[in-house]
């Protein structure tokens, strides 16, 4: 099912909001349902398996009551599962939005929606920078196992400050470079001229839009109201 960007962008406003509103538990798992199911129609099954087990065991840790299992040292682990069980909405809908969307598609319909180009070209090279940085990291990485230094899968792990200076560090200045490059291409193709812009890319609103942002807003306007 691809949605439009526009209603990407709208489950992304969603999920955010339910940062500002205490919403119940039942409304909680239905909304994440509702975000999981366009992710795993868009093929990214895997994607959408690995966030709903996330979620499933940071709602089970988030549920316990260390007072009662004697543990008090549990606390800590049961706020933290619920502080990040309370974002992970967030990084559902924006790995949907993210991965199947192409940084054209985002501008058209930012450009749609009547967004200033002052917010659409920062936003277009914030798309553009986590694939690009990505590459390089995994370099940095394979020279880092080249010269055994902090290697493995829990090198962060086992070797904090080793992985701070020689992944880091690198991988910070050159983010500086590839976003500098990545705002010179925006303006070099033309996204910061004044005047009217024309695009390539077609989009357009379908039924399948409507229904799951209806879908999506009823249950947390049902929460919000205090009917749910």
């Amino acid at each position: 099912m691809g949605l439009d960007p526009r209603a990407k962008l709208y489950l992304l406003l969603l999920a955010n909001l339910m940062l500002f509103f205490h919403v119940g538990l039942v409304t909680q798992i239905v909304m994440v349902v509702l975000f999981l199911t366009p992710l795993a129609a868009a093929g990214r099954l895997r994607m959408a398996a690995r966030f709903a087990v996330l979620y499933a065991v940071l709602t089970a840790l988030g549920m316990l009551d260390p007072d009662a299992m004697g543990v008090p040292q549990l606390h800590v682990v049961a706020a933290l599962a619920v502080g990040v069980s309370m974002m992970l909405p967030c990084f559902m809908t924006g790995a949907y939005a993210f991965t199947t969307t192409s940084a054209s598609a985002f501008v058209c319909a930012m450009r749609r929606m009547r967004v200033p180009e002052t917010v659409v070209i920062p936003c277009v090279v914030i798309i553009r920078f986590f694939p690009t940085i990505l590459p390089d990291y995994r370099r940095i990485r394979e020279a880092m196992a080249l010269r055994g230094i902090a290697s493995g899968a829990f090198a962060w792990i086992r070797h904090p400050a080793q992985s701070l200076e020689y992944v880091v560090v690198p991988l910070l200045m050159n983010a500086t470079t590839v976003a500098q490059d990545l705002s010179v291409a925006a303006l070099t193709k033309g996204l910061g001229r004044k005047g009217a812009h024309t695009s390539r890319t077609a989009i357009r609103m379908r039924a399948s839009d409507w229904v799951i942002m209806s879908a999506a807003t009823l249950p947390l306007a049902l929460d919000i109201a205090g009917v749910i």
